[in-house]
């Protein structure tokens, strides 16, 4: 395995090149709170969406100490003064997009976003803004969710957000949270409350707010006087104020797309929603959320419903079918991670990580103390400085044997030309590694509980070795199946 020291310029080098912002692009997100879930860990699954040719790298970012005076310098050129140390984090990198890194720290603070397109027309920009690196910063130096969104304020206020709009999705062993931010310098943040589970398709979900209320709301100062000014809210006619309806961009909250997939996994929740309902910020689950539930849904193509053109698959691919899905043409990983505070962290968090297409590939669990992934897992020699994510190689999407991203890529366009035939097979087969490592999870833990309590460095080592081990299975198991699919 390679060690990951050579990421450690990261902190320092600025990206010169300007790539386009991946506003239109999907994401799906579930958000669940500690009490709403059937063990108390607090769960946050997502689907990360992007369109045309892409690569995902797994990398894991040692933790770095700075001398006194460094200063980290954004994309768009401006300087932000350095933390003394960033702490260590796992990191699913997309070379050259601006809006599609996940990341889960040292301190079980776990990042995703889903895009939310605003309809703010002329932002207030200084130095070049913020977009990439907040996520970025926030992974570096959050200690809590809480921490993550108060820190992503000040950037924002401070630069000016440089997307057109976005809700960043970010969760810890105690707490989730939803931080819509509007192009230019003004956001708002919600907390899931603990009983209950938030839904998030491509448009801002956060409704009415309470300004007064921070342990449930954070936000800009003049949140509410900027929307008045703007004349997109009215409190002698409007009523209480509404974010969404103040802030997000014409149709985006009636966009079937969003519509369609949120009501799935309403649907998939039991819930009684109706495609037409105003559906709410967050609701109770009628029953306590597992993991393993959060991975169906992930998986989910409207199955069932009268979404579903594929009728079960008899009718051909549901990627072909069925249009905007959970699990769609453009998913390029998928996760639910579990956050469980009455663990140490590099063992109570765990991300687990679908590679590609979540229907077809199993969840491989990566802790939050590994160290290290397999080098079939990343472009090698690849990352030197953040420069090189934004200019990387011309032939970076060039598909090879070498890179376990295409060997996932390769299966998924086989099976897409042959779905129906084929998938109960894959169920079979390639999701048997996701069924053990769930049937077994509970009794690994507990030994390596015990390593733990003699030498977090010992435990933090085995857990590497051994889910590293797990990770190229899956891999050799899709390669090997892949030449045994129906034609």
């Amino acid at each position: 395995m390679k060690k990951a020291s050579f990421l450690l310029v990261l902190f320092f080098a600025l990206a010169t090149a300007v790539l386009p912002a991946q506003d239109d692009y999907n994401c799906f997100t579930v958000l669940v709170g500690k009490k709403a879930s059937a063990d108390g860990a607090v769960l946050f699954a997502h689907n990360e969406d992007d369109y045309g040719k892409q690569l995902v790298n797994w990398y894991v970012v040692p933790r770095k100490e700075y001398t006194e005076g460094s200063e980290f310098q954004l994309k768009g050129g401006a300087l932000v003064g350095q933390y003394p140390f960033t702490g260590k984090y796992i990191w699913l990198e997309i070379p050259g997009m601006d809006f599609s890194d996940s990341y889960l720290n040292e301190y079980g603070v776990c990042i995703g976003s889903n895009s939310c397109s605003s309809r703010e027309d002329k932002p207030d920009i200084t130095n070049g803004g913020i977009g990439y690196n907040l996520r970025q910063l926030m992974a570096e130096r959050a200690v809590s969710a809480r921490d993550a969104v108060v820190m992503a304020g000040m950037l924002i206020e401070q630069f000016g957000y440089t997307g057109s709009g976005r809700t960043y999705c970010i969760a810890d062993p105690n707490e989730a949270w939803a931080l819509a931010v509007v192009k230019g310098k003004h956001w708002v943040a919600q907390r899931i409350p603990d009983d209950q589970v938030m839904v998030l398709p491509n448009n801002y979900t956060i409704a009415e707010v309470n300004l007064n209320d921070m342990e449930n709301f954070l936000s800009c100062p003049d949140l509410i006087d900027y929307a008045v000014s703007r004349g997109w809210y009215n409190p002698s006619v409007d009523g209480p104020f509404n974010f969404r309806k103040a802030y997000a961009a014409k149709n985006s909250i009636s966009n079937p797309g969003n519509v369609n997939r949120a009501w799935a996994a309403y649907h998939l929740f039991e819930t009684a929603f109706q495609i037409k309902d105003d559906f709410p910020f967050s609701f109770k689950p009628d029953k306590p959320v597992t993991k393993t539930f959060l991975m169906g849904l992930l998986r989910n193509h409207h199955e069932g419903t009268v979404l579903d053109k594929s009728d079960n698959y008899n009718n051909g691919s549901p990627y072909k079918l069925n249009g905007s899905m959970i699990c769609g043409n453009g998913t390029v990983y998928g996760f639910v991670t579990e956050l469980r505070n009455w663990m140490p962290v590099d063992l109570g968090c765990v991300m687990w990580l679908a590679p590609q297409w979540p229907d077809l590939q199993p969840f491989i669990p990566l802790y939050a103390g590994t160290t290290d992934f397999p080098d079939a897992f990343s472009r090698p020699g690849y990352l030197t400085s953040i420069q090189d994510h934004y200019n990387p190689p011309t032939d970076i999407h060039e598909r090879n044997n070498q890179h376990a991203f295409w060997a996932f890529v390769n299966f998924s366009d086989l099976m897409n030309a042959s779905y129906g035939p084929n998938i109960e097979f894959v169920r079979k087969i390639h999701l048997k590694p996701e069924r053990k490592l769930l049937s077994t999870q509970a009794s690994l833990e507990k030994k390596l509980l015990l390593i733990h309590a003699k030498s977090p460095q010992e435990c933090s080592e085995t857990v590497t070795s051994l889910y590293s081990r797990m990770a190229l299975d899956a891999l050799k198991v899709t390669r090997k199946s892949t030449g045994k699919l129906d034609k």
